[in-house]
């Protein structure tokens, strides 16, 4: 088994930390207990070049940081934008095959080394077609999101890759949706949910905090190769999907994307999608364009689906625990590294380590943690741009407009 977190961004994406370099991520990535991690963002020269400069190969398009005694490996992976606005992951089987198909993209784009997430005037078959020419695998990123996303377009996802869906295997979730919101959606049953971090720090409250945990049966962890994780992918050999409840994704429920006021989204519907408190645009959240597109009432697995996990990270763990908000306060650091190097990595303390044996180390940490792995945390939902967070305040309650009441001329 290995821990995956497939989508990251460098420091040339917009938004990012400067702390997005490879040893960097590398060093945190091994912290954070995370055994293959994509490097992001492969079609930016510059990035490359970073990439080139820092990477040896260990088996068949896996690779390590050279002159390194950090075990975390990293595949070759970029994120981009179609002529539609919806976003694509791309797993590449070597960085010679991210060169390749940088030369194809780059008649296509005039930002691709501006920004690590490339803008393409093409749409998303096309994007297929020639990943394919380079034997890359193609996926949906963050499916379900308000603004660039495969659903936000689209209705199925026959209609986002047309004749070349065959060749799309998996499919992210984002970090507003889980297992049992995307399974009410039939067309998915034969499709790998991946849980990825998309992450544009390197610190663990980030990267990570979504990650894959998958089968690559004989395989053993020094010798892993890119055609392992493409037969994981195809074969339907993830263990496990670990990831925040949805409820702390930016766009679960509908919201204000200026104020981030929720709404039903009856209520944002019959107000044209325009706040009435700051006049701000409302983005329909995830939970509601998954209802709109399901097909069934209740989520219905297929066998080779594997269980998914919610998470919340260490530091917000401690955080919660020392009523602090700043994650890099040094009391939360001293708490996160006493963890860490007692039990190895932050996802041994949050998913395998027993219970018993963290309450001994920080009692009220390990009380949280317990109550997250029985599903006992209360969520402030997120919305419209806005994370939604984990709470022990019991009276703390979701801000929404109108309660969902009716006007009278509903009536």
């Amino acid at each position: 088994m290995i821990d995956a977190d497939f989508h990251i961004h460098s420091k040339y994406s917009k938004g990012t930390s400067d702390n997005m370099e490879l040893p960097v991520i590398a060093k945190q990535a091994e912290l954070k207990g995370l055994n293959l991690v994509g490097t992001g963002d492969a079609l930016h020269t510059a990035w490359r070049e970073h990439i080139k400069s820092n990477f040896t190969e260990v088996s068949g398009g896996i690779y390590k940081i050279k002159n390194s005694g950090i075990k975390t490996k990293f595949i070759v992976t970029t994120e981009v934008e179609d002529s539609k606005r919806v976003h694509h992951i791309i797993l590449f089987p070597s960085i010679e095959a991210a060169e390749n198909l940088y030369d194809i993209f780059k008649k296509y784009s005039t930002d691709i080394d501006k920004d690590g997430r490339a803008h393409l005037r093409i749409n998303a078959e096309e994007i297929v077609d020639f990943s394919l020419s380079v034997n890359a695998m193609v996926g949906s990123a963050h499916a379900f999101t308000p603004w660039t996303s495969m659903y936000k377009t689209y209705d199925s996802i026959k209609d986002c890759y047309g004749d070349n869906v065959r060749h799309v295997h998996f499919l992210e979730l984002g970090l507003s949706a889980d297992s049992d919101m995307a399974d009410l959606i039939p067309e998915l049953s034969g499709i790998t949910f991946m849980t990825n971090s998309d992450c544009h720090s390197p610190w663990p409250h980030r990267l990570g905090r979504e990650f894959n945990r998958i089968n690559l049966d004989n395989s053993s962890d020094s010798s892993f190769s890119f055609s392992d994780v493409r037969d994981s992918i195809i074969n339907h050999k993830f263990a496990l999907n670990a990831g925040l409840n949805p409820k702390e994704g930016k766009y679960h429920l509908t919201a204000c994307s200026r104020c981030f006021l929720k709404f039903t989204p009856e209520d944002a519907s019959r107000i044209k999608w325009k706040c009435p408190e700051c006049g701000g645009i409302i983005k329909r959240g995830v939970d509601a364009r998954i209802r709109e597109l399901a097909k069934l009432s209740k989520p219905e697995h297929p066998p080779h689906r594997p269980p998914y996990v919610h998470i919340i990270p260490l530091a917000e763990v401690i955080g919660m625990s020392l009523k602090i908000n700043t994650m890099t306060s040094k009391k939360i650091q001293d708490a996160w590294n006493k963890l860490v190097m007692h039990f190895g990595t932050e996802i041994n303390v949050l998913i395998d380590t027993d219970i018993g044996e963290i309450r001994k180390i920080d009692p009220k940490a390990g009380q949280i943690i317990e109550k997250f792995r029985n599903g006992r945390i209360k969520y402030i939902a997120g919305g419209g741009g806005m994370y939604g967070k984990p709470t022990l305040d019991v009276n703390e309650k979701d801000r929404v407009w109108g309660l969902g009441q009716k006007s009278l001329s509903d009536f």
